[in-house]
């Protein structure tokens, strides 16, 4: 059978086990916890773009200027939101090229500062989608909505863009390429310790089939040739990012049957005569929110 100690060894021992394990908790508390407190720790966060980061027409519209048009529901703000941020500002700006991320930006109502200066070394998270403005967004649908229905069998805009025997908006899509590295090593350098999601397009046109003319008025084969445009923007935009070592965030896919001619509330980007409040050929909120669930899928 086992004696107990005798009783007055007992407290000494007490004393010397509950020094020796306060000091081992010291040791880990100085370890572990500060590891798992900083991992955990809320993002400052910069949102930075054009109009479809900026959302324009969906309400509530906010900011300064107003001429960006942002609103408090595009996807940086559900961003925001649903990653429970430290902090957040969006300088994103409707009509933004990559110029604009390091030069103001004159809009109808205001000037919107370099976006790049919003940065900084707290900088823990941003989010960027850039380039479709710097190959000529408006000018395109405009183009395409006036010419395709001339031709409702031809390409009558593929035709035109394609009138010298190369396809322009190609070209404008390789030309704008280093524009859009230049712009995340600017972020990088300005964040050096921010993770950087560079967002693509979503889905503009239906991504098979020929399209809904005459309710949106390209013809089939426009519809195709706008939809290979919109997959070589991103696949450019990807293959920057890769460059650059930042991270690309895919809109396209996840919006695949919520294009242009589906009905109102399936649809995630508006037509040229929005049913939704939301800029003609843009997302709407239902859009924004599907474009952030993607952005949050991809954070860490």
């Amino acid at each position: 059978m086992i004696r107990p100690a005798p009783r007055s060894a007992q407290p000494h021992r007490s004393r010397a086990a509950r020094a020796l394990l306060a000091g081992l908790l010291g040791v880990a508390a100085a370890l572990v916890p500060t590891t798992a407190a900083s991992a955990a720790e809320p993002a400052d966060y910069v949102a930075l773009g054009d109009s479809y980061a900026a959302g324009p027409l969906i309400p509530l519209q906010y900011g300064s200027p107003p001429g960006c048009a942002r609103s408090d529901h595009n996807y940086p703000a559900l961003t925001s939101q649903a990653l429970a941020t430290a902090s957040f500002l969006d300088v994103s700006c409707s009509g933004a090229k990559t110029a604009d991320l390091t030069a103001p930006q004159e809009t109808e109502a205001g000037t919107n500062p370099p976006q790049l200066d919003a940065l900084g070394a707290e900088t823990d998270l941003v989010t960027i989608s850039i380039g479709g403005n710097d190959i000529g967004f408006s000018e395109i649908v405009e183009e395409c909505a006036t010419r395709s229905p001339a031709e409702p069998d031809g390409a009558a805009c593929r035709d035109f863009y394609d009138s010298g025997g190369s396809d322009e908006l190609a070209e404008r899509i390789d030309g704008t390429a280093p524009e859009v590295r230049a712009a995340l090593l600017g972020i990088l350098a300005r964040s050096p310790a921010a993770e950087v999601l560079l967002v693509g397009y979503p889905t503009i046109v239906p991504d098979d089939g020929p399209g809904c003319f005459p309710a949106v008025p390209f013809s089939p084969g426009d519809t195709q040739y706008l939809r290979e445009t919109t997959k070589r923007l991103n696949d450019m935009l990807a293959e920057q990012a890769t460059l650059a070592g930042v991270d690309y965030v895919d809109t396209y896919t996840p919006t695949i049957g919520h294009d242009i001619c589906t009905p109102p509330g399936v649809k995630w980007v508006e037509g040229l005569a929005p049913t939704s409040p939301a800029a003609p050929v843009h997302p709407n909120a239902l859009g924004m929110e599907a474009m952030s669930a993607a952005v949050v899928g991809a954070v860490g």
